[in-house]
């Protein structure tokens, strides 16, 4: 399966030069917990509501700072035609919950280790599905006639 195929949102943005608070606000519009921090066509970070977290809040940084100054960098990226196994990968290589997804240097979103466990889950259900229903309503073959040896 390739990475694109497991989006199920638009990309979500947000200039470098925009608050931390309007960051919060579409975040919360938008129901994701990150956004590509995006200047002139170009992905530069991403913020996630941890940076907004641990580097904002917890700092008390001024609501009004700027994106730039609490965003991740520099951003781990996979390329939209990427298999699956490749974004395991690299979550496991750089120990980040987020990829941001590009085409041609062209931000397309954001995949999370919880959308790859909802298609993970959704494929071993696929799996098991006739294994529990042989459990739960007892498969009995067909017996075969008896042959009856010629005289």
């Amino acid at each position: 399966m390739k990475i694109i195929e497991t989006m199920h949102r638009p990309p979500v943005s947000i200039s470098p030069d925009a608050t931390i608070t309007q960051a919060a606000m579409e975040m919360e519009r938008a129901g994701v917990g990150a956004l590509g921090v995006v200047d002139r066509d170009e992905l530069i970070g991403i913020v996630t509501d941890r940076d907004l977290v641990r580097r904002a809040l917890a700092t008390s940084t001024p609501s009004d700072a700027r994106v730039d100054s609490v965003m991740t960098m520099p951003v781990v990226t996979i390329d939209a035609s990427a298999d699956l196994r490749d974004a395991y990968a690299l979550f496991s290589a750089n120990a980040v919950r987020r990829l941001a997804v590009v085409s041609g240097g062209r931000f397309l979103g954001i995949v999370a280790t919880d959308d790859l466990l909802v298609h993970l889950a959704a494929d071993l259900s696929d799996v098991v599905r006739p294994i529990t229903a042989e459990l739960l309503f007892s498969h009995h073959d067909t017996p075969l006639p008896a042959v009856v040896p010629a005289s």
